[in-house]
């Protein structure tokens, strides 16, 4: 090949450095952007077979490649919507026409519909609690919507659950039959009696009155009514039959409640939802009536104060009223080898033939790590190292024009040998 192999080789050097210095200045520029994952240049070397005796000058080749999978510093912010990922896992976001990618960068702020969108104006997706808790789809992104919060600034959350455990006096008066307040009549007694708030689906608060009544050695009868449907003056009878019943048995050596024994009561008021009181805790001793706990679920009407994004992803609306509700959970999506998803503008991924197929799961489970709100993932570009890295792919570039210079000045004595 002679001096055209050698000026080809020269003019291959350049064009490898050109690559290299082309990779330095994207970094330097987004050394600033959120969550920007570096560029670098690779060089493998081309060589052409020769003969015995003569040398083919082959060249060099390049392949540009992201350090994605390396983390860059968390910077802490002001707004609970930056959000940031501690540890492996992408963000899957969807442009304006629904395609899903992946990112890294979560400068996200609600847009005039509520929708979380980033400085590139990719929108956070994750799944609904309006059916419940979510489940995943591991190997897809069926199943995910953008988050907005643009449809929760009222909400009532009505009663479900709750827990009461109190100690009921062991040497009470037994209530004979047709006197309890089960059976609802003018004359009914009891042994004690508490009430509790529970809310509707309206968000409407409701109050139910407890009725304790001992019916035998170490039984009781459980009744529970509305208080809105009692007698003003002695409560009984009530203007409606009692929302539910039960019974608890005690053991007589221990005081609690037996296997036997109702462990909870259930019931419903007007426009709401079932609400299971749980009293597996229940005692009865020797001493006076004593309630331990008392706690309901639900909360009245109220709009948001807040949105909290914890650790694991669940995105929850805080209320004034100092209500929590869960609306959204944010997966985290990965892959085989994350360094090979191609790169889009933007600062998003999506997954490519050498990166492998995309994998979704829950934040802080497996190899996922956390979300971090409040926080950014800085670019991982080390300005230092980018202006080494100049430095010396202009030196190589100087040194491989040489190569080509010499060459050409060579050719230029071959030419003259004629003359």
């Amino acid at each position: 090949m002679g001096l055209y192999g050698m000026m080809r080789t020269g003019v291959s050097g350049m064009a490898a450095q050109a690559n290299r210095l082309a990779t330095v200045a994207d970094n330097i520029a987004n050394s600033n952007t959120t969550g920007y994952k570096r560029a670098y240049t690779e060089f493998s070397s081309l060589i052409i077979p020769g003969t015995k005796g003569s040398y083919n000058s082959g060249g060099v080749k390049t392949s540009v490649r992201y350090a994605i999978s390396q983390q860059g510093p968390l910077q802490f912010t002001a707004s609970s919507n930056d959000l940031a990922i501690s540890g492996q896992g992408f963000f899957v976001v969807k442009d304006a026409s629904g395609s899903p990618f992946l990112a890294r960068a979560g400068t996200f702020v609600p847009d005039g519909a509520g929708r979380l969108v980033n400085a590139a104006g990719f929108y956070l997706t994750g799944y609904s609690y309006a059916g419940g808790p979510p489940a995943i789809v591991a190997n897809g992104f069926d199943g995910l919507q953008v988050i907005s919060i643009a449809d929760f600034e009222v909400a009532a959350v009505p009663s479900t659950l709750g827990t009461f455990a109190a100690n009921l006096p062991a040497d009470a008066d037994i209530v004979p039959a047709g006197q309890r307040p089960s059976d609802n009549a003018a004359n009914s007694q009891y042994s004690t009696k508490s009430s509790l708030v529970v809310y509707d689906n309206l968000g409407g608060k409701r109050i139910v009155d407890i009725y304790f009544t001992k019916t035998a050695a170490h039984e009781w009868e459980v009744a529970v009514y509305n208080q809105s449907a009692a007698d003003p003056d002695n409560a009984f009878p009530y203007s409606e039959p009692a929302l539910q019943t039960g019974n608890l048995e005690f053991d007589p050596t221990t005081g609690k409640l037996t296997a036997a024994s109702d462990q909870d009561i259930t019931f419903s008021v007007l426009n709401g939802q079932p609400v299971v009181i749980d009293m597996s805790s229940m005692s009865q001793l020797a001493t006076d009536f004593n309630i331990h706990t008392s706690t309901v679920n639900g909360s009245a009407p109220s709009s948001i104060e807040e949105v909290k994004i914890s650790g694991d992803g669940i995105v929850s609306a805080l209320y004034k009223n100092g209500a929590e509700k869960p609306l959204y959970r944010i997966p985290l999506a990965t892959v085989q080898s994350p360094d090979q998803l191609a790169v889009l503008p933007g600062n998003v991924y999506t997954q490519s033939p050498s990166s492998g197929e995309v994998k979704i799961g829950w934040p802080e489970s497996g190899q996922f790590g956390s979300v971090v709100s409040g926080a950014l993932e800085g670019s991982n570009v080390d300005i230092a190292q980018e202006l080494t890295n100049m430095i010396e792919s202009q030196r190589n570039y100087t040194a491989n024009s040489k190569i080509f210079q010499t060459g050409s000045d060579l050719l230029d004595v071959l030419v003259n040998l004629k003359r």
